[in-house]
């Protein structure tokens, strides 16, 4: 099983209403939701570790993780909120105002989270998650204590406006990424990781350097880039898409990469350290074939394997 261990929240997005001003519609969303979504849809053993409430909100993601098939046996459930995520739209760029205090996920200590079981072969960390404390903290230990036997893969996927305190996230992020088997990043999170005047190359095998088997480097519209520890690199291009909008692409690219990479028998730590060429390339396609059905349609709606 790949268990996707972060954010599920709540994006409230605006609607016209008939008698004038905008109403919020409540959409089940976040990052690591997500690719959860996704992994399931694409017919993977999947299930997410999370902090969910028992309020309505709760409920509706915990059903809409069920209705994809993603085991809900890790969720820990609690009387805390559910993140609200009110979305904006000013000539069509989304801006956010968040409504995430005590919230269940970001609340989850490391006390609530039991031993994983042996059917847990692979975790899944990115999004806020990693910024948001002190929900980060345990996320970061969950990784520590489980990680070591485990295939791990990374996507922080940074969003500044979420950091409080650079040096404490600076150290919790570079611990995770040195206990990683796959990181993927876009460039912006490769310059804000590594604010230096490096190359893109020179910053991926300075990240290589320091613990991961693969550094996957997106660039949107440009595909992506696979690095291997052994210095081999391989580049796939974006499937062309009729885009309707890009809300939960990369989370969809990351489904697909750990759906093939499982599918192929190599999501462990052996077989990412001795990772050929010709089957980096195979993830690395299959998720961009994924992403651009996400693209192509309304929202983060992940294709099931039988639309592929």
């Amino acid at each position: 099983m790949i268990l996707c261990c972060g954010e599920a929240l709540i994006d409230m997005i605006p609607s016209p209403t008939k008698s004038g001003p905008d109403g919020f519609v409540p959409h089940s969303g976040g990052a690591i939701f997500n690719t959860a979504i996704a992994l399931g849809r694409l017919g993977v053993q999947t299930g997410m570790l999370t902090g969910l409430s028992q309020d309505m909100f709760g409920q509706q993601l915990v059903e809409g993780l069920k209705a994809s098939h993603v085991d809900v046996s890790h969720v820990i459930t609690s009387d805390r909120p559910t993140t609200l995520a009110f979305v904006r739209l000013v000539d069509g760029h989304a801006t956010y105002d968040f409504y995430d205090e005590n919230s269940a996920w970001r609340m989850l200590a490391l006390t609530d989270v039991p031993l994983l079981p042996e059917e847990v072969t692979a975790l899944y960390f990115g999004g806020i998650s990693l910024a948001c404390e002190p929900g980060a903290d345990t996320y970061a230990a969950i990784l520590e204590r489980e990680g070591g036997k485990r295939a791990v893969m990374l996507d922080p996927n940074i969003r500044p406006g979420f950091i409080r305190d650079i040096d404490r996230y600076r150290a919790r992020l570079n611990r995770m990424l040195a206990l990683s088997d796959i990181v993927k990043v876009s460039d912006e999170d490769l310059n804000w990781i590594l604010p230096s005047p490096l190359s893109l190359r020179e910053k991926v095998e300075t990240l290589l350097e320091n613990g991961p088997s693969m550094i996957i480097l997106t660039r949107g519209g440009e595909g992506a880039t696979g690095f291997l520890a052994s210095g081999e690199e391989v580049q796939v291009p974006a499937q062309k898409a009729e885009i309707t909008d890009t809300v939960g692409a990369g989370d969809t690219f990351n489904a697909g990469v750990l759906a093939k990479l499982s599918e192929l028998g190599v999501l462990h730590k052996p077989g990412l350290a001795d990772l050929s060429t010709e089957t980096l390339r195979a993830a690395l396609a299959h998720g961009a074939r994924v992403a651009a059905i996400t693209v192509s349609r309304a929202g983060a709606n992940p294709p099931w394997a039988g639309e592929l």
